[in-house]
């Protein structure tokens, strides 16, 4: 691989791409660029009035934009057995930085949870890094289910229990429930017996009834979710500003901008609930083209993982898709009202540096699948003598 394909507007290789790797590449960039135009609207007044630069998170994003287009690039021209073979070393390492978070004095808490590490000005979110490494090994370790020994299937389930159990301690329900769903889905994708998915499904649901009924702030966030306006200055404010966005956006919204909501009135506009000011400013018509790019990327990504021939590849295809436009549909379900709140981010759009490295690892994982599903190797026949071309 040659040094200039790390960059997207150098590479001239994509011309020789399958078309499907083609038109996912683009679609990405497409994705980050509106993510990137919504994000500095919604963030400059926030910016601007607690630490007195409009500019502070989009200059941020752009920088992990960059880091995250490198790491998007070499995964699009790495062969994917090389990535594979590497997958489950990322996923020890990030496992015990999720524990380490639990650690005093190493993890870095907010708004009552300890979800980042501390490395000078970044915070590292293992639980959001680990998202592809979880992909790839769960494709890995449910793709070959039937040919691996009942000891490596006990191991490497009591791993992904472990990193669940991790990841709802810090805590963080949302995430917990994102991967441990991401893997269920693989798991049926791959053809795993009933039963077994049956079981895995009740204690996953209990764990989430266990941890909903012990903190007493998930609970309110529940309760709060069934009717926002009986508490509409509390618990259920946030929801009650989202949806007061989302209606003031009207068919064809107030314009790039000009969202109301976003001058502090609704919290956490540039991360969790960024959709509901995008809803605002693009109205009806913005959010259904916001849509249809999602039905489009979910399905090419179908289509990538139905012309798949390798059963590993196919589940990676799968996997990214779940965590791409399944947890994208979750944010817009949040901030909609359909779903409880959660501190789910829009990928590719909400601020954070973890979350988009990671999103952008997971749609380079689909686009190598993408083209070693639909490129097919040349291998030139030994000339014979006396043919004649």
């Amino acid at each position: 691989m040659e040094l200039r394909q790390l960059i997207p507007v150098f590479d001239t290789s994509t011309s020789k791409w399958a078309s499907l790797a083609r038109l996912l590449r683009w679609l990405t960039l497409l994705w980050v660029f509106i993510g990137l135009a919504i994000l500095f609207s919604a963030s400059y007044p926030v910016g601007e009035a607690e630490l007195g630069d409009g500019l502070y998170y989009f200059k941020r994003q752009i920088i992990a934009i960059i880091i995250g287009l490198v790491v998007f690039n070499w995964v699009i021209h790495s062969p994917l057995r090389r990535i594979l073979g590497m997958a489950h070393w990322f996923v020890f390492l990030f496992m015990a930085l999720i524990f380490a978070t639990l650690i005093p004095g190493i993890g870095t808490n907010s708004l009552g949870a300890v979800r980042t590490i501390a490395i000078g000005s970044f915070q590292l979110q293992p639980s959001e890094l680990i998202k592809p490494f979880l992909v790839l090994q769960g494709a890995r370790v449910f793709g070959q289910w039937h040919k691996l020994k009942w000891q490596s299937r006990l191991i490497w389930l009591s791993i992904f229990a472990l990193i669940l159990g991790g990841i709802l301690l810090q805590p963080n329900l949302s995430t917990t429930a994102l991967c441990g769903m991401a893997l269920w889905l693989v798991a049926l994708a791959a053809g795993l017996p009933y039963s077994y998915l049956t079981m895995t499904a009740l204690s996953g649901v209990g764990m989430a009834a266990i941890s909903i009924s012990l903190r007493d702030y998930q609970r309110r966030r529940v309760m709060s979710f069934l009717n926002p306006w009986a508490d509409a200055l509390n618990n259920g404010y946030q929801l009650v500003q989202s949806l007061l966005a989302i209606g003031s956006g009207g068919t064809w919204g107030t314009g790039y901008g000009l969202s109301q909501q976003k001058l502090f009135y609704l919290p956490i506009q540039h991360t969790d609930f960024i959709f509901a000011v995008f809803a605002e400013e693009f109205g009806f018509v913005g959010c259904l083209l916001f849509l249809l790019l999602l039905v489009v990327y979910s399905a090419i990504a179908l289509l990538v993982a139905f012309k798949a021939t390798n059963p590993v590849h196919r589940l990676v295809a799968i996997g990214a898709m779940i965590f791409l436009v399944g947890q994208s549909l979750l944010n817009i379900g949040v901030a909609s009202g359909a779903l409880p709140t959660t501190g789910l981010p829009l990928p590719l759009v909400s601020y954070g540096g973890n979350s988009i490295i990671a999103s952008l690892l997971i749609a380079g994982l689909l686009i190598r699948v993408a083209r070693e599903s639909s490129e097919g190797q040349v291998v030139s026949l030994p000339q014979r003598r006396g043919d004649r071309f």
